[in-house]
């Protein structure tokens, strides 16, 4: 293969959120690259009509030049067609964005992109996008454990519906939001205005990522800064309290960040991995980390979910300033304790730290 792998995108959210309003967004401008965008059915992406140059049986062209295609079969079937025409030279696009149902599970997907040999020859993943409900995203996570999924999973959340929503309900989904996923970026969009710009390149296993990417990726997103009580004189207007109360779907989900001091042997580190994966891989709901193997220089980035695991990847131009491994988890009923007690075999490496992100 000479060329890169293309991207994809994974675009998940509750039902209602303002997935449709987003894909609009996406396919009205191609100043970020083409894209071709697989929905389930192009009567449920609501694409708008004054967009569209052509259609066929299974592709509509729009204006901007990005293309919208209906899933046929299975995902993996439709993407390697809309390859294989690209390759043809039928169509053009840069990157991949895929939509799911309201109430799908993106880690299955997710598995299926990163699993399939031909797939992954091809393409890679770029990052999952969720949008959440601003107004009904607190009782949709209450009610619904795949919208939870759907949280854990993300690497951008985008607030919707920011511009009806109250204050004090917008600070609150958040504080839930970053308690079940604390490294993922979260932006507020109105109608989707700008958010698609920020869409793209936001996994840390790519080529060519810089080394403050691949620590920045690791690390807790920061919150918002509070209101000042300078917004509020006249006593008139709510003042945002961000109290949450947890759902049980939530005390599920545990999220711990690992820190090593020394370089691991890729011996210790396959095995210890293995293990992982082997005992508790259905619980490992997201994984990823960025690890220095003895006796190598550049640092490897990698990322899974469940027991799938993409193929690791080295920084390059790394300074030498920073050698600690670091590792961070956001698993489902696995205790704090238990997460801790798998961390341990990794000791042998030296220091290790283990601190909980929740």
């Amino acid at each position: 293969m000479t060329q890169a792998p293309l991207p994809v995108t994974l675009l998940t959210g509750f039902l209602g959120a303002g997935k449709t309003t987003l894909l609009n967004a996406v396919l009205s401008d191609a100043s970020a690259g083409r894209a071709a965008v697989i929905v389930n059915e192009f009567g449920e992406a609501g694409l708008d009509q004054d967009l569209i140059a052509e259609t066929s049986d299974d592709v509509v062209l729009m204006s901007s030049g990005c293309l919208c295609c209906s899933v046929r079969g299975e995902l993996s079937e439709t993407i390697l067609r809309l390859l294989d025409k690209r390759e043809a030279g039928d169509i053009g696009f840069d990157r991949i964005v895929t939509e799911t149902t309201g109430l799908a599970d993106p880690g299955p997907i997710i598995q299926v992109l990163i699993a399939d040999r031909d797939l992954a020859a091809v393409t890679r993943l770029d990052g999952v996008v969720v949008v959440a409900d601003a107004v009904h995203g607190m009782d949709t996570l209450d009610r619904q454990f795949e919208a939870v999924s759907q949280a854990v999973s993300a690497d951008l959340i985008v607030l919707s519906k920011t511009d009806v929503a109250e204050p004090d309900a917008i600070t609150t989904l958040e504080t839930r939001l970053r308690a079940l996923n604390p490294t993922a970026r979260m932006l507020q969009a109105v109608r989707g205005a700008q958010v698609h710009h920020e869409m793209w390149n936001l996994s840390g296993v790519r080529h060519g990522i810089k080394p403050a990417e691949a620590l920045s990726w690791l690390q807790p997103a920061a919150a918002p800064a509070p209101p000042s009580p300078l917004e509020n004189l006249s006593g008139l207007g709510k003042t945002p309290t961000g109290k949450v109360t947890f759902s049980p779907h939530d005390k599920r989900i545990q999220s711990v960040s690992v820190t090593i001091d020394q370089p691991i042997t890729g011996k210790l580190f396959d095995s210890w991995l293995n293990e992982l994966v082997a005992l508790r891989g259905p619980n490992l709901l997201r994984m990823k980390g960025l690890v220095f193997l003895d006796g190598i220089d550049p640092p490897f980035v990698f990322h899974g979910v469940q027991h799938v695991f993409d193929k690791p990847l080295p920084v390059k131009n790394w300074d030498g300033a920073h050698r600690q491994s670091k590792i961070v988890i956001i698993a489902r009923d696995l205790s704090e304790t238990r997460l801790r007690r798998c961390m341990k075999p990794l000791g042998q490496a030296g220091q290790i730290s283990i601190s909980s992100l929740s």
